[in-house]
């Protein structure tokens, strides 16, 4: 069965080695915690949920909710929700960002992970639209995308901008 949970204490252990595996970069969605030791990890698991309440947020960042996506008892992915847009979202990174493990692809983890997702971003943002964007190569995220009632709003050269209606 597949739900979401945010980031805790907890599953620090099953956090850990999720996080710790994710890569630096992929596809825009970025790990600054990649390759962390399992003693720095609790500081990184500490600022997760900081952030998710509003608190030590780096400068000209906004409030986001770390959620890991469960299939049972193992991780399979990571959404983030920003809570709100500034300027620099608006245009870029958007609401929401995803990873789903490369070996959890191709079985809609990513697709339900979405839709559950979205359930919880609808009350906590309080645009009228979910901003989203993806990368034009990334085929398969903007199917996912679309999937849960998604829109390309526009493009340029290098991404789709999605919208979805609250």
């Amino acid at each position: 069965m597949l739900y979401l949970k945010e980031a805790n204490i907890e599953d620090i252990e099953k956090e850990y080695l999720f996080v710790c595996d994710m890569p630096v970069d992929e596809n825009g969605f970025t790990n600054q915690w990649h390759g962390i030791s399992r003693e720095d990890f609790g500081d990184a698991l500490q600022e997760m949920m900081d952030y998710a309440k509003g608190e030590n947020l780096p400068e000209g960042y906004v409030p986001e909710t770390f959620l890991f996506l469960w299939n049972d008892d193992e991780i399979v992915g990571q959404f983030r929700i920003r809570h709100y847009l500034c300027e620099s979202l608006r245009e870029g990174a958007g609401h929401i960002g995803y990873f789903i493990h490369k070996s959890c692809r191709g079985k809609c983890y990513g697709t339900e992970g979405l839709r559950l997702t979205l359930q919880i971003a609808k009350s906590i943002i309080p645009e009228d639209e979910v901003y989203l964007r993806v990368n034009r190569d990334n085929l398969a995220s903007l199917h996912m995308m679309l999937k849960n009632g998604g829109y390309i709003h526009h493009e340029d050269e290098e991404k789709y901008y999605v919208r979805i209606k609250k």
